[in-house]
């Protein structure tokens, strides 16, 4: 008679157990994750829940960074299934993932998203550049005196930063470290900024964690007011304070159009042609992550996904787009809902 070797029982044991638990302890999806990714996952949630032949997943905003923690964590019911991620995971997001036994970690990109800076309609369009945001908003810049010494921020209103900017005490309502916004922001717009400064620039070759930590830290002095992960609320807060500006992403501008608007970043204005063009630099791509080993252990897996993916969710014309996010080409698509496909086979 055939024997399990030793070494595979317990793993065995425990996946019949997880597989049990999860049968009789939840018979729904879970996701967590970013708060930018959040309103198209419910949506999707919704349609879904619809149908009646599962139940609504429960969707969660915790930030990327604070989804991709819960994600990581470990497999069973008392871990998510999917995490929302406003930027892609990290090989040492996948290490902290692995060494808590979540070894399959499916990427499902969903399109894209633009990240703005809003202003209350009560207030004039202020036209920025990166460099201007750089300067506005990092913790040291380059001593005016001395553009060779980096210094503490000393900058309180715009048009210190930049003459043609107004004399407008520097107040930004944005994302914790804990946001994938954050995390896009600081590369996209501080990152870009700092390289028009040679001190700076002369560090990304010869010592890069000091480059990124110049580039990427913010200040801490109130020019710079972490939000925290519900950007509904900076909209009410741009709406109460005109001369304030908030960091969020495009949808959740999209929605509020009757009382803000984004500023022009290097002259284009954030809309929905000028993100899916790539002509507005500050865009991303926007994603999910499944957890392989829930897919045929949570009831409605495989069939949430195909909603996510269809045509009628992610098209051109489909409701995720009415929602504010930017739809990838056909083809890419194609080529997503392809490689999905693929890895569930494989499941």
């Amino acid at each position: 008679m055939k024997t399990i070797p030793p070494l595979l029982i317990c793993p065995l044991l425990w996946l019949a157990a997880t597989t049990a638990a999860a049968q009789s302890g939840r018979d729904y999806i879970t996701v967590v994750g970013s708060s930018t990714v959040y309103p198209f996952t419910t949506t999707v949630a919704e349609q879904f829940g619809k149908t009646g032949k599962f139940k609504t997943p429960k969707v969660e905003s915790t930030g990327t960074g604070g989804g991709i923690k819960l994600f990581c964590a470990g497999v069973g019911v008392g871990h998510p299934d999917i995490v929302d991620a406003s930027r892609a995971i990290t090989a040492g997001e996948i290490e902290s993932c692995n060494k808590a036994g979540v070894r399959e970690v499916i990427e499902v990109k969903i399109g894209y998203d633009g990240i703005v800076v809003a202003g209350s309609n009560k207030s004039p369009v202020m036209k920025l550049s990166r460099r201007d945001l750089f300067l506005a908003l990092a913790r040291q810049v380059p001593d005016p005196a001395n553009p060779q010494k980096l210094i503490a921020n000393p900058y309180k209103t715009w048009n210190q930063v930049n003459p043609e900017l107004p004399a407008e005490k520097i107040e930004v309502l944005g994302p914790p470290p804990t946001s994938g916004t954050r995390d896009a922001f600081t590369e996209l717009v501080m990152e870009n900024g700092c390289t028009n400064f040679p001190v700076i620039k002369a560090l990304q070759g010869s010592d890069e964690p000091n480059f990124k930590r110049v580039c990427d830290s913010l200040r801490e002095d109130g020019a710079y007011i972490e939000a925290g992960e519900n950007d509904n609320l900076i909209v009410q807060k741009l709406q109460a304070s005109p001369k304030i500006l908030g960091i969020f992403g495009y949808s959740f501008m999209e929605e509020n159009l009757s009382v803000i608007h984004g500023s022009p970043i290097e002259g284009v204005v954030p809309t929905f042609d000028s993100i899916a063009s790539g002509q507005y630099v500050v865009s991303r791509p926007l994603f999910i992550y499944v957890k392989g080993a829930h897919m045929d252990v949570i009831p409605g897996m495989r069939q949430f996904l195909a909603e996510y993916v269809s045509q009628r969710s992610m098209g051109e014309e489909g409701y995720l787009a009415d929602k504010g996010l930017i739809p990838m080409p056909a083809a890419e698509v194609t080529a997503v809902r392809a490689s999905l496909q693929s890895k569930l086979e494989k499941k």
